[in-house]
This record gives structure tokens, C-alpha cells and sequence, in this order.
């Protein structure tokens, strides 16, 4: 039996009605698989290269990276909402109002990215000494220096996951995998050079990150401006604020915010929990997430698709057809998800060697990602992608409440249970992460049953 035929859902839907096909559907998925691989094994080199300024150093940006990436996460979901707006005037053939609101994308971006930059280099020591009290010093010394460093990148990063977006959102996933290569080789090549020839520790891996969002955020803001495209930025309207645009992107973008700050602010909670474990444990947990982030990188690509194709059915005023790709590529999520998770867990005890870490963690860092892989294979495309398809629906409320309560709730009181209290550390914190996808698994596949996240469209 072919994949197509395995993926196609029951209910058959006129050709003239698929926007997207096999073809389309899979020039947009091999390229996003490749960029998400491509900064996932730049996470794996970055991990590996710090493990040789030692398990603080390591520690150090582990446990600051938690805090970095609320901000990213921040900026991630206001590109994303902003997607979502444009995928839907794509859809509905507005050049103009899919322009603007591109503009808008970039406007919100960067206003939001520049106040989160000020904010952390004025408090971000202060912050990084009262969430760890107890870290030792020369895991706070990373701490500082990284926070410090990767706090100047905020702009650039809000403003290349902006370009990115609109991109993506025109199903041009082949030009933001070539950028994201470009960022990478700089990002290693940096990397390299500061730690073993500059032997700089935490600013040895800050600088070239810092550098490389910098280099792809002016090529991607470069290419939006191109006006043959579908969709493109124009200054004019970049510099100036529409309301009534923002209000719609807004719509989209807060919620998405919320679930995503909130849930990468239980992380942080979490990260102050395993601090709580000892050094090793720390980097067990460090290490582990960038092998978990490999893993998890099939379905973070396919929420990207689900947006692009969601959205554009949405904006046609197509439920049917958006129900109908909604059960293809949830089909399609959990048959890639089941395979790239197998091969990642077959691949994890053959990069461990490379990491200088001691036996114990790297006995830790092979059980916690068996354990998400588990789940990775066989739940997260629930939670994931068919969640990007409710978001791109319009259906933004349920999921960011959703989200609150199965990570933020959920997730958290599991953690403390299973990881501080039944003494489990980081093997706890594992198998929390697992029950919460299992929990917005169930809601999210209710949701979409019940048919209550149609006729949601905000343009």
C-alpha cells in the first residue's frame, strides 16, 4: 500500500477542491523536516562542543537556555499568529490585506523583541540569582554571561521567525531551510572557534548564536520585500500601526502567546526543580532536551504545514475541505512521527560516546529519551500538529486553554509529584512531559470531533 493511500482520509473531496496536493504537500515537507534537522543538529554540535568547558558550563546555559526560550517562544507565537492571518487572506485572495498584514507581522515583532531586550539586560542577573539561589558559582557565571549575550539577539530573532512565517505561509518552505542553513554554518563554525581556539566557555556559544540571527534575520527581511511573491512587506506600512490589522493578528498572537510563554515559564519552573538535583542531573536534562528536540522535530514541522494548508482552506471559506486535510495530515503526522522517533532512539547510544560527560549522565540522558521518544511517537502528533490545525482554524482560545491546563497545570503537578516526591529527578520530569501530551491528546482530538472549531476565521 502507497503512503498516499495510507494517509488519505474516508471521505473523498473533489479534486478541484484540494488546494494542496501530494506534490505540494510534500515540497513543503521535506524542506521544513530539513531546517528543523539542520538547527537540531546544530543543538547536538552546540551541546557537544560546551560538554568539553565542562558539566558547569554545560549547566549553566542549560538552565538560562530555559529562560532564553520563553522569549523565543514569545516571538515564535506572535510570527505564528500573524501567520495564521496571512495563510487566511492567501486563502480568500486579498493581495492587499495579506501585504499589510505581513507588515504588521514585522512592526509587532520587533516592538515586542526590543522591549524583551531591555528588559533582560537591565534585570536579567537579577532574575537568574533569584530563581538559582543554590546554583554553584561557576554555574551562575555561565548563566550571566550567556543571559547577557544571547539577550542582544531578541530583535533578530523576532524578526527572522517574522520573515519566516510569511514565507511559510505561502508554502515557500524551500527558501527558509536555504536561510537557516547559511545561520547554522556560522552558528558552528562561531561556536567552534570560541570554544576550542578562544576557550571563551558560555560567550564562546552566545556570540556566534547572536551573530547568526543577525545574518538570517536581514536576509529574510531582504526577501520579504520582494514584490513578485504573493504575499511581501512594504516599508510604509511596516512603519505605521493599523489598528484594525493588529487587532486581527492580535486575535491570534495572544493567546498564541500565552500558551506558549506559559508553558515554556512552567519549564522554567521545572528547570528550578532540577537544579534543585545536582550538576549531573542538570546536564542529563540539558543534554536530553536537545536529543528531545531532535525527536520532536517531525511534528513541529507538520504544525508548520497544518497552519499553512489550514489556514489557506479556512480563508476559502472550505470547512470541508479544511476537516478533510485535517485526518490526512494527522495521518501523515503520526505515520513520519513513528518512524523519525524509532530512528532518533536508535541514534541516541551512538552520539553519547562523543560527549564528555560521566557514565551516570549519560545512563540518565538514554532513559529520559527513551521515554519521550515513547510518547513522541504515538501522542505528540495529537497534541502538536492536529493543535496547529485548530489554531489556524481560528480556534485559538480552546487551545491556548487547553494548553494552560494539561502544562502549565498537569504537567507541572506531575513533575512535583513524580520527580521531587516519589524521588524519581529527571526520569520524573520525563514521564510528566508524556501524560501531559496524553491529556491535550484527548482534548484536542474531542475538539476536533465535536466540529466546534469551525466557522472561526478572524479576517
Amino acid at each position: 500500500m502507497s503512503l498516499g493511500l495510507l494517509i488519505e482520509p474516508k471521505e473523498k473531496l473533489p479534486e478541484d477542491r484540494q488546494l494542496f496536493s501530494n506534490t505540494m504537500l510534500k515540497a513543503m515537507i521535506i524542506p521544513l523536516v530539513i531546517e528543523q534537522l539542520l538547527q537540531m543538529i546544530v543543538g547536538l554540535a552546540d551541546t557537544m562542543m560546551v560538554s568539553y568547558a565542562g558539566e558547569a558550563v554545560v549547566a549553566g546555559v542549560g538552565l538560562d537556555t530555559m529562560i532564553y526560550t520563553v522569549f523565543i517562544y514569545l516571538f515564535t507565537a506572535v510570527a505564528s499568529g500573524g501567520a495564521v492571518v496571512v495563510s487566511q487572506y492567501i486563502g480568500s485572495r486579498e493581495r492587499k490585506n495579506a501585504n499589510l498584514s505581513a507588515s504588521q507581522i514585522y512592526t509587532i515583532s520587533f516592538i515586542v523583541s526590543v522591549v524583551s531586550m531591555v528588559l533582560m539586560l537591565l534585570s536579567g542577573n537579577a532574575l537568574l540569582a533569584g530563581m538559582y539561589p543554590d546554583t554553584e558559582p561557576l554555574t551562575m557565571d555561565a548563566c550571566k554571561t550567556y543571559m547577557w549575550i544571547a539577550s542582544i539577539s531578541f530583535p533578530a530573532n523576532a524578526l527572522y521567525n517574522a520573515g519566516c512565517a510569511i514565507y511559510r505561509s505561502m508554502g515557500k518552505t524551500k527558501t527558509t531551510m536555504k536561510v537557516t542553513l547559511v545561520a547554522n554554518i556560522i552558528n558552528v563554525i562561531g561556536n567552534s572557534i570560541g570554544i576550542f581556539i578562544l576557550h571563551a566557555g558560555a560567550a564562546g556559544v552566545a556570540w556566534p548564536t547572536t551573530i547568526s540571527w543577525y545574518v538570517a534575520a536581514i536576509i529574510m527581511t531582504i526577501l520579504c520585500f520582494r514584490k513578485e511573491h504573493v504575499v511581501n512587506i512594504d516599508l510604509k506600512d511596516i512603519l505605521r500601526l493599523d489598528f484594525l490589522m493588529d487587532k486581527r493578528i492580535l486575535s491570534v498572537a495572544i493567546p498564541n502567546s500565552i500558551e506558549n510563554t506559559l508553558f515554556q515559564a512552567a519549564k522554567v519552573a521545572l528547570g528550578m526543580l532540577v537544579a534543585t538535583f545536582g550538576t549531573s542531573q542538570i546536564a542529563a536534562n540539558t543534554t536530553g532536551q536537545t536529543f528531545w528536540s531532535l525527536a520532536a522535530c517531525m511534528s513541529v514541522s507538520m504544525g508548520t504545514v497544518f497552519i499553512t494548508v489550514i489556514g489557506q482552506c479556512v480563508g476559502a471559506d472550505d470547512s470541508v475541505a479544511a476537516r478533510w486535510y485535517m485526518i490526512k495530515l494527522t495521518k501523515l503526522s503520526l505515520f513520519l512521527a513513528m518512524i523519525w522517533n524509532v530512528a532518533v532512539m536508535i541514534l541516541t547510544p551512538l552520539l553519547l560516546p562523543f560527549y564528555s560527560l560521566g557514565d551516570d549522565t549519560k545512563l540518565l540522558i538514554l532513559i529520559i529519551v527513551a521515554i519521550h521518544n515513547a510518547f513522541a511517537a504515538v501522542i505528540q502528533p495529537f497534541s502538536g500538529p492536529l493543535s496547529s490545525g485548530l489554531r489556524a482554524a481560528g480556534d485559538v482560545s480552546f487551545t491556548m486553554w487547553t494548553s494552560i491546563f494539561s502544562t502549565v497545570v498537569c504537567r507541572t503537578i506531575l513533575s512535583f509529584l513524580l520527580a521531587k516526591w516519589l524521588g524519581m529527578g529527571v526520569v520524573g520530569i520525563a514521564l510528566a512531559m508524556g501524560l501531559d501530551w496524553c491529556i491535550k491528546s484527548a482534548l484536542d482530538i474531542w475538539r476536533f470531533f465535536s466540529g466546534k472549531w469551525m466557522n472561526r476565521k478572524v479576517i
